[in-house]
């Protein structure tokens, strides 16, 4: 990484959020690490994703960009285990945490992101989010918002590399992390990490990143998963 370069993590108060700033700091390749969550980023409000970006720019040129955000269940909010559940506002809640706003960290977050020099934009996203992958059905909100993330990512590499070629855009899975995301939901005998475990793992696999590795829907070690 660039020890002249600013790391960002979005989402800097959740569970893996924190894990990731803390081991960000801990490595000590960066020159500054910046903690971004709300109050002062709000994913639904476009304007203060707009000016946590200047404070970012201001403070230097960001070579790393972690979204560590997302959202499964909440106020109005919660997994439907069938289509009879389906709520249009809950829905709408879903795409504009896990997929809107992230679209937006991008539009004001990658332009920052140095154009003569290895550079790496990740966002956690979630394995039920592959389509290809469903077969428990489910989860309708959460798993198309994911998969909605998965493309604006792809997407957004896709232009990223004409104007950052050395520029890294990527979609990780954690796992299952022990975090309020999850906690309520993780089965008995599912692998559950703990935040540091994950976060770990996750910059392990983005130290690894190539260019050629940019578009991709990767597990936390790196690893391909179907779309």
């Amino acid at each position: 990484m660039d020890r002249d370069g600013v790391a960002v993590v979005v989402g800097a108060s959740g569970g893996i959020g924190a894990a990731l700033a803390d081991q960000v700091r801990a490595r000590g390749r960066f020159r500054a690490v910046i903690g971004l969550s709300r109050p002062g980023l709000d994913l639904t409000d476009e304007g203060s994703i707009a000016r946590a970006a200047q404070r970012v720019a201001d403070a230097g040129t960001p070579t790393l960009v972690i979204v560590a955000t997302g959202l499964l269940h909440g106020p109005g909010v919660e997994p439907e285990k069938a289509l009879r559940a389906l709520d249009p506002a809950a829905m709408t809640t879903a795409f504009a945490v896990n997929a809107i706003g992230p679209a937006l960290i991008l539009k004001h977050f990658a332009p920052l992101l140095p154009k003569d020099r290895r550079a790496v934009f990740a966002v956690l996203s979630a394995k039920v989010g592959s389509v290809s992958d469903n077969r428990l059905g489910g989860w309708h909100s959460y798993r198309a918002s994911k998969a909605a993330l998965n493309q604006i990512v792809r997407t957004a590499a896709v232009e990223l590399c004409r104007s950052h070629p050395q520029a890294v855009c990527a979609a990780f899975h954690p796992g299952t992390v022990a975090t309020r995301l999850s906690e309520r939901f993780a089965k008995t005998g599912l692998q559950v990490l703990e935040p540091a475990e994950a976060a770990t793992a996750l910059l392990d696999a983005i130290g690894r990143l190539t260019p050629d590795d940019s578009g991709g829907f990767l597990d936390r070690f790196g690893a391909p998963i179907p779309w």
